[in-house]
């Protein structure tokens, strides 16, 4: 029988990029485990060094990041860019940290699981130092990819995903509701995050295009589920879209399977898997939305449907807080799973 862990038992966390749209997530969600003040130290640029954020009832410094800040430190949270997780990941390894990484930095190598804990748990204690969390759309992806193929493999998977601004940071965020403030003032319109005006439109292009037309998104997408899975062959192609909302990214699946399943099939498969809660079963007109998943921990799933021009085809649509589950809550889960955290 599994022991709930002592508090003096807790590992101790470092968060690099504390005052990021993920740093702060994460923070809520140790408030809402109440995990202890002291076990946590918040780190960042010089620019943030010496803010104060609210935690509980007490008030956390920022520090800024240097070679000792990973001094007797259990966890390492990083959601910062790419550069920074290359520079600081290997020295907080050395001072015997476990460093969970947020960017893209470690995600394709060999030597470094990639994990979403209710799909491959058991790759986590095969790290060398660093554990590295999907791409947030990858995340609910897998889960429901997983699922599934409990029941039947996924031959070939088609998605477009349609991606909230926070997933390009703080920054972005704020450059929509400038946007959009503009846009009803009348007022012209300047962009510096995205290449073109993001409010009241939709962007076909999340980060750099490839040379063979597809962006960086679209292959981490590929590239990420094949190595989750562990299914290297998996044929898929994806879409991924810029859309004007602050927070929660959704996506289009259509997957053909090996086999001709029912729908109640799919519904159970889906209903049975930890983190998905599947809606519309009843009421076509159910379906998740930023509007209704935002803020919330699980991958919402509806819109679920046999697809017309495939015999064992079927269609579906996602929506996952993308800062939650595709981020810190992913993040924490990783670290409650090797430290067999029960609170």
């Amino acid at each position: 029988m599994s022991m709930r862990i002592q508090e003096k038992d807790l590992p101790s966390i470092a968060i690099l990029g504390a005052t990021g749209v993920v740093g702060i997530e994460c923070l809520k969600l140790l408030a809402e485990r109440n995990y202890p003040a002291d076990k946590i130290s918040l780190l960042a640029s010089p620019r943030s060094a010496g803010k104060f954020i609210e935690y509980l009832d007490e008030k956390l410094i920022v520090e800024d990041t240097n070679q000792d800040s990973f001094n007797e430190k259990n966890v390492v949270f990083i959601s910062a860019e790419t550069q920074v997780s290359l520079k600081y990941a290997p020295i907080a390894v050395s001072k015997g940290s476990l460093v969970i990484d947020d960017s893209s930095a470690f995600r394709m190598n060999k030597n470094v699981p990639l994990v979403v804990p209710e799909v491959n748990p058991e790759d986590i204690f095969l790290h060398q130092g660093i554990i590295s969390i999907p791409n947030c759309t990858t995340t609910p992806l897998v889960m429901l990819i997983y699922a599934i193929e409990k029941l039947s493999k996924v031959k070939r998977l088609v998605v477009s995903t349609y991606q909230s601004v926070s997933g390009a940071g703080k920054l972005a965020t704020e450059e929509l509701f400038n946007q959009s403030n503009d846009w009803l003032q009348n007022r012209e319109i300047s962009s510096k995050i995205f290449p073109y005006p993001i409010a009241f439109s939709l962007i076909p292009q999340v980060d750099d295009f490839e040379p063979d037309g597809y962006t960086k998104e679209e292959h981490k997408m590929i590239n990420e589920t094949r190595k989750i899975l562990h299914n290297p062959e998996m044929r898929i192609t994806s879409t991924c879209v810029r859309v004007p909302v602050p927070i929660t990214h959704c996506e289009s699946i259509n997957l053909e399977l090996s086999d001709n399943l029912d729908l109640q099939s799919i519904y159970n498969a889906l209903d049975s898997m930890t983190g998905i809660e599947v809606l519309g079963k009843n009421n076509f007109e159910e379906y998740p939305m930023p509007f209704n998943s935002s803020g919330k921990d699980p991958v919402f799933v509806g819109r679920i449907r046999k697809d017309l021009s495939c015999e064992n085809g079927f269609s579906m649509w996602l929506a996952s807080d993308n800062l939650r589950k595709g981020a810190a809550l992913n993040a924490l889960q990783i670290m409650e799973k090797a430290f067999s955290i029960k609170y």
